[in-house]
């Protein structure tokens, strides 16, 4: 009984470092285009980030709240504007708590040879 609770903890854990704003905030084109332009520019306010991509400025900014909500990335406001970047520990952060939960439940649902 005690694996099983274990199991099943390990599996919920798993499931919830999955299925967030972190995946979602990622599965869309456009929005991964709006991330790679914030990294090319390093820091940049909307007007610089809107310039070089498709979008209106109205879709980009609602593209990089969704970032921002999913901590990739993160905002300063100097003044007026509002400078974005690319929150590269909390992205690793993220990234580490999903291979933790996994190493732990691959065992206990899915073992198989690693190399």
């Amino acid at each position: 009984m005690t694996t099983s609770l274990t199991r099943n903890q390990a599996i919920e854990a798993a499931i919830e470092s999955l299925d967030g704003a972190f995946f979602k905030a990622l599965c869309e084109p456009p929005r991964i285009a709006v991330l790679k332009r914030v990294m090319l520019l390093a820091r940049a306010d909307i007007t610089e980030i809107a310039a070089e991509l498709p979008q209106e400025r109205s879709v980009v900014s609602r593209h990089l709240q969704v970032l921002l909500e999913a901590g990739i990335v993160r905002a300063t406001k100097v003044g007026r504007q509002v400078f974005y970047e690319v929150d590269g520990p909390a992205i690793i952060q993220r990234l580490e708590v999903i291979l933790l939960h996994t190493k732990k439940i691959a065992p206990l649902c899915c073992p198989g040879k690693l190399d």
